[in-house]
């Protein structure tokens, strides 16, 4: 079976320094952790950080933070969906909105369980996904500060995600604005403006982030130490918190072209080779990794020698060349994973998950 390996150290490594970034900044955060599926035995390993707050996107992923450590602030970092909303108010100490619907329907369940609900209200500035419009969100904060069980701790956005517009400071600026508008004429303490995320982690290292700014949500930085405003990779972080591996199930030298009447492929794609490779071969090897786990351009054999010649469901199959390594049936290739690549990896439950250190 493939598996992931996940490095608790260089996770340790990242996060000590995110941690000195954002205190000398005087910068809350949070961890986000969708990235991890749920897997209880790593959720615990971000626990023994010493994390105090966590977000997700799935209900299930929090209930088992909470089963770990019932103190855990657990925050639904995307707009709930009705028939969530039981679960939400009993697993999400906060949760995200945007609709005034949805939090009419946070207040009557808190009110059912007895609880103080709390939310973070978010405000569309350019990305297009999640957010209330700007024309809107005096109005909206009125009718919300009206609603029984419920309690604003925040203002916050998103970029990136959907689009990949790029947080600068004039947007920032301008969701600062907004809390200090709602202060103003609504007499009201709002503690935090979430306007940070791995990608405006920069802000702060070019010293470019508005003060008025003082809420993070953290995922993919502390996980792959990646710089996502640009797409590369802080040098002072670890890149390889996460690593697979897949063991190799069959090796021989096979022709480099197929031979046969060609049709589509199980993804419907039509292949088409170079004339000047019939009659050639190389060495070929499948690994016990397919589709159903993860796509090829989100993962990168830490060999640069070993090339992807194809992907089905279950296997995939690489060109190892003249196999100047010698790979044989029962070694493991290493790859390195993107943000996707881990995603899609760690949703799998065909694929082991491992802790080292």
């Amino acid at each position: 079976m493939a598996f992931i390996e996940f490095n608790t150290t260089k996770l340790k490594h990242n996060f000590d320094y995110l941690e000195n970034l954002f205190e000398s900044n005087n910068i809350k955060w949070a961890i986000v952790s969708k990235l991890l599926c749920g897997e209880k035995s790593y959720l615990e390993e971000i626990i023994n950080l010493g994390v105090k707050k966590i977000c997700d996107s799935r209900v299930t992923n929090l209930k088992v933070i909470k089963s770990i450590d019932k103190n855990i602030e657990t925050i639904y970092i995307k707009p709930p969906a009705k028939r969530s909303i039981k679960s939400i108010v009993r697993f999400a100490d906060i949760s995200f909105n945007t609709e005034y619907y949805t939090i009419k329907l946070l207040s009557e369940e808190a009110q059912r369980q007895k609880k103080t609900h709390k939310i973070m209200i978010i405000i569309e500035t350019g990305e297009l996904r999640e957010g209330v419009l700007a024309e809107d969100f005096l109005d909206f904060y009125e009718k919300v500060f009206e609603l029984p069980n419920i309690e604003v701790v925040g203002i916050g956005t998103n970029l990136s995600c959907l689009y990949g517009v790029l947080p600068n400071r004039d947007k920032l600026i301008q969701l600062s604005l907004y809390e200090q508008l709602v202060e103003a004429k609504f007499n009201k303490n709002i503690p935090f403006v979430s306007g940070g995320s791995s990608v405006t982690i920069p802000l702060i290292l070019n010293n470019t982030l508005p003060r008025g700014i003082n809420h993070f949500r953290v995922g993919e930085t502390l996980f792959l130490g990646t710089n996502v405003y640009d797409n590369s990779r802080y040098r002072n972080m670890k890149n390889d918190v996460f690593k697979l591996f897949a063991e190799v199930i069959e090796v021989s030298e096979k022709p480099m072209v197929p031979d046969g009447e060609m049709g589509t492929n199980v993804e419907g794609e039509e292949y088409s080779f170079d004339e000047s490779d019939i009659g050639k071969t190389s060495c070929r090897a499948i690994i016990d990794l397919g589709l159903l786990d993860v796509d090829e351009e989100h993962i990168t054999p830490r060999d640069k020698n070993i090339k992807f010649a194809g992907a089905s469901s279950d296997m995939i199959v690489i060109d190892l060349g003249k196999n100047s390594k010698k790979y044989k049936v029962g070694d493991l290739i290493e790859f390195k994973l993107d943000y996707v690549g881990t995603l899609r990896l760690m949703s799998s439950r065909y694929i082991d998950k491992k802790i080292v250190s």
